[in-house]
């Protein structure tokens, strides 16, 4: 074997069984959750989106942010190493009191919470209801009601087709989970919850004291007016819009930037969690 070859397949191996040893899973709820630890500091909270894993949505951002905090990621139900639990619809308040649920097991008090598209909804609801757990709150990509985004968005929900499923998704599911029928549950259930999903009032979001960062892509699933307008709601809330679609300003799996490529958004994000509360 060559050189070269050997010191890819070490690296892989290094990498790997760090991933397996960060790697651990709690009962909440009656959920099977799986959740990683990475580094030193204050906590910060990693939720992914809809389909995905925590390495799909936040591979590229997780080491940098690891660096001065200490990193809780967590996979939701029917997501990734988690397993769908008794079987219940999944909703964006169940994600959030298990997420909850979880930092009272690892006597997590207050954290700072970064959710990304789907994950992002869920972030919301955790600050909604559970507001003394958060400091900080970034709100990736995401909505807070269905004029958010175009009105086609939501044509397909109601009678959705597993083959609209883009393919990357569905390789890093199976990488996880080689369970075909986990993969379409997992597909089911996200599309059901988003064909069901109803608005957050306006004056919910305007009560929301928490320092808050909104960050989307000028081309990106939710409207730019959309970030705006909850922008303008809320009363301790901060904006960042980047040329691009969904997630590519921070190197989601879907981004068209390359693995060695800075997200751009990093310097914007890291600046946001360092900074002192005012």
């Amino acid at each position: 074997m060559k050189p070269t070859i050997i010191l890819i397949f070490l690296i892989a191996t290094i990498m790997n069984t760090a991933k397996a040893q960060s790697g651990k899973y709690a009962i909440v709820n009656g959920l099977h959750m799986y959740y990683e630890i990475h580094g030193e500091g204050r906590p910060l909270v990693l939720i992914h989106g809809a389909a995905s894993t925590i390495q799909s949505t936040f591979g590229r951002l997780l080491p940098a942010l690891a660096k001065k905090h200490k990193v809780i990621a967590v996979e939701l139900q029917a997501h990734g190493h988690s397993d769908n639990r008794d079987g219940r619809q999944i909703t964006f308040e169940q994600d959030a009191n298990d997420v909850a649920a979880l930092l009272q097991q690892l006597n997590i008090g207050n954290a700072d919470f970064f959710g990304f598209s789907n994950g992002g909804t869920t972030a919301l609801q955790i600050a909604i209801r559970h507001p003394k757990l958060v400091n900080k709150l970034i709100f990736a990509s995401s909505m807070y009601k269905r004029s958010g985004v175009v009105p086609e968005f939501w044509k397909g929900f109601d009678n959705p087709d597993f083959n609209d499923m883009p393919d990357v998704y569905a390789k890093e599911f199976l990488s996880i989970n080689p369970s075909e029928e986990a993969l379409h549950t997992m597909f089911n259930q996200c599309a059901n919850r988003m064909l069901h999903f109803k608005d957050i009032p306006d004056e919910t979001i305007a009560a929301i004291q928490n320092p808050t960062l909104i960050l989307l892509g000028d081309k990106d699933v939710p409207l730019p007016e959309h970030a705006v307008e909850m922008y303008r709601r809320m009363p301790h809330a901060s904006i960042g819009i980047f040329p691009g679609g969904h997630g590519d300003y921070m190197g989601e799996l879907m981004s068209l930037k390359t693995a060695h490529d800075q997200p751009v958004a990093l310097p914007v994000i890291e600046d946001f969690l360092n900074r002192p509360a005012e």
